[in-house]
C-alpha cells in the first residue's frame, strides 16, 4: 500500500528565523521513517509552504495513486496550500498534530532574552495552532480527515498512527479480494441474505459466483497421490480423532484438495458456501468442513450457510492478522456471566486454544448427511468480535465488540465452542449486540481491535456501532 506524506509551513518563516526549517524537516524525516518501518510505501511531497508546491504535492499524489495521507502540521501553516492538496488527492487525511517535545522548558526558554529567537523556537513548537483552522476548512469543504494529537516520542500518538496504517491496509487489500459464492444461502435464514452490490459498494471487492459442478470436475481429477498428501497435512494441523474411519479421512481429503484447487483457479480471496443437493454433490458438501478449515487459517476465510456478510467480517480480521473464526451463539451461562459462541462449520485454527482435533459427526444438525468437523476452542485472553450489519435502507455499517476468552467447560460435541465474558455482562451483551441488527453469525478474532476497526470504518466512510 502506498501512502502520501507531507509537511506544512509557511515560507515567510525561513528567512526570518534561521535553523527552524531544517528543524522541522528533522521531525517530518523523523515521522516518515517510522510510519515507512510500519510496512507501506511512503509517497513524501516534503514541505509545502506555497500554493504552488501545493500542486506539485496534490499531481504527485495523484500520480503515485496513494490511498492516504499523514499531513504532519510542523508549524502554522496557511490553510489555503493546504486545500489543494487535498481536494485533488482526494484521498482520507491523518492530520498528525505532533509537537517535538511533552512540554517546553519554559525556564530556559524564557531564559534566551532575544524575542526573535523565542519566537522562532514557539514557532518550532505550535502545531496545534494551525488544527482548528485546517478543520474549518475540511469541514466547510467536505474534506475527511482525522487528527492524532501528542507529541513525537509519546507511544499513545504513535500507536494511534499505527490503527490508521493497520485500517489503511485493510481497506486497500478488501478492495484487492475476490470472494466466491459456492452454492446459495441456507433456505429461510432471511438475516443472511445479502446484497452484493452494496458490499461491493463499500469495501470495493469483486464477487466471483461459482458452480457446484466446477467443485465436482475439480474433484473428479484428484489424484490417490494427492489424498495421501492431504491426509498428511491433516494430520500435521489437526489432531485426528481415531475415531476417524479412513474413508472418511479419504473423502474430506479428496474434497480439501479440490477446494485449493477453486481457491487457486479463481484467485479467491474469502468464500462463502452453503449447499444440500443430493449423490455426489451431496457427498462434497458433507466433505467440505477440515479443507475450508485449513484454508480458513491460511488466509482464505470460509463461511458456511452462505454468510457473505459475516466472511467479510473475517476478511477483515483476518487481514487485521487476529484471525475471524466463524460464530453463532451457542447458549447462556447466566451463573458464570458468559455467552457460549461457536459453529460447526470451518474454523481459524490459527488462533485455537491449544490443539484443533478433528472428529466425526453422526449427524450435520439441521444440514442433511454426516462426516467430519472440527473441535475447537478460540484462545483463551482478549477477543474482539466483529459483524457487517446491513441496514433495511441497504446501508453497511460495521458492530463490534469487546470481550474475553474465559476458561471453563466447554461442549464436547464436535463444534467449535468458547466461552466469552463482556464488560456489559451476558445479558446486556446478548440485548445490545442484537439491537444492533446483525445476522446471527459474527466473526471472532484475538486481541482487542475496537479501535482498529472504528478507524477503518472512518476510511470506508461508514458507520461502527461499537457494543462494549
Amino acid at each position: 500500500m502506498k501512502a502520501g506524506i507531507f509537511s506544512i509551513g509557511l515560507d515567510t518563516y525561513w528567512p526570518q528565523f534561521e535553523g527552524l526549517l531544517n528543524n522541522l524537516n528533522s521531525y517530518h524525516n523523523e515521522i516518515h521513517d517510522r510510519i515507512v518501518g510500519m510496512g507501506i510505501e511512503m509517497v513524501d511531497a516534503g514541505m509545502v509552504d506555497s500554493v504552488e508546491k501545493a500542486g506539485d504535492a496534490a499531481s504527485l499524489f495523484r500520480k503515485e495513486e496513494v490511498e492516504v495521507i499523514f499531513l504532519f502540521i510542523s508549524t502554522y501553516a496557511l490553510s489555503s496550500t493546504v486545500l489543494p492538496v487535498v481536494q485533488k488527492a482526494n484521498v482520507p487525511v491523518v492530520m498528525l498534530n505532533l509537537q517535538p517535545v511533552a512540554q517546553l522548558d519554559y525556564e530556559k526558554f524564557n531564559a534566551l532574552g532575544d524575542r526573535g529567537k523565542m519566537t522562532g523556537v514557539w514557532l518550532e513548537h505550535c502545531q496545534s495552532c494551525s488544527v482548528p483552522e485546517l478543520a474549518c476548512v475540511f469541514n466547510r469543504a467536505g474534506i475527511d480527515y482525522h487528527v492524532v494529537s501528542g507529541y513525537l516520542q509519546e507511544e499513545a500518538a504513535w500507536t494511534e498512527i499505527e490503527d490508521w496504517v493497520d485500517a489503511s491496509k485493510v481497506m486497500t487489500r478488501m478492495r484487492e479480494n475476490r470472494v466466491g459464492v459456492l452454492g446459495h444461502y441456507y433456505c429461510g435464514m432471511l438475516d443472511v441474505y445479502s446484497d452484493m452490490t452494496q458490499q461491493s459498494a463499500v469495501f470495493g471487492n469483486h464477487f466471483e459466483l461459482l458452480e457446484m459442478c466446477e467443485l465436482y470436475d475439480l474433484r473428479q481429477a484428484v489424484t490417490d497421490t494427492e489424498i495421501v498428501a492431504k491426509i498428511e497435512e491433516f494430520r500435521e494441523k489437526y489432531n485426528v480423532s481415531e475415531e476417524c474411519e479412513q474413508t472418511e479421512l479419504e473423502r474430506a481429503a479428496k474434497t480439501s484438495v479440490a477446494l485449493d484447487k477453486l481457491v487457486a483457479k479463481h484467485r479467491l480471496g474469502s468464500m462463502a458456501y452453503y449447499y444440500e443437493g443430493s449423490g455426489e454433490y451431496e457427498n462434497i458438501v458433507t466433505s467440505v468442513i477440515a479443507g475450508n478449515t485449513l484454508l480458513t487459517g491460511r488466509n482464505v476465510p470460509i463461511a458456511g450457510e452462505c454468510e457473505i456478510k459475516n466472511v467479510q467480517a473475517m476478511k477483515i480480521m483476518d487481514l487485521f492478522g487476529v484471525g475471524g473464526s466463524f460464530s453463532e451463539f451457542y447458549l447462556s451461562d447466566f451463573v458464570d456471566d458468559v455467552l457460549y459462541l461457536g459453529h460447526d462449520g470451518p474454523a481459524h485454527f490459527a488462533i485455537a486454544e491449544g490443539r484443533v482435533s478433528l472428529v466425526p459427526l453422526p449427524v450435520y444438525h439441521g444440514k442433511p448427511g454426516k462426516g467430519l468437523s472440527i473441535q475447537m476452542t478460540v484462545q483463551h485472553g482478549p477477543v474482539t468480535l466483529l459483524s457487517v450489519v446491513q441496514r433495511g435502507d441497504g446501508s453497511v455499517l460495521l458492530q463490534v465488540a469487546e470481550g474475553e476468552s474465559v476458561e471453563g467447560p466447554i461442549l464436547q460435541i464436535g463444534n467449535t465452542n468458547s466461552r466469552y465474558r463482556f464488560s456489559i455482562g451476558a445479558k446486556g451483551f446478548m440485548n445490545d449486540w442484537s439491537k444492533g441488527g446483525p445476522a446471527h453469525h459474527c466473526a471472532i478474532g484475538v486481541g482487542h481491535i475496537a479501535s482498529k476497526v472504528e478507524k477503518l470504518g472512518s476510511l470506508l466512510g461508514i458507520e461502527v456501532n461499537r457494543v462494549c
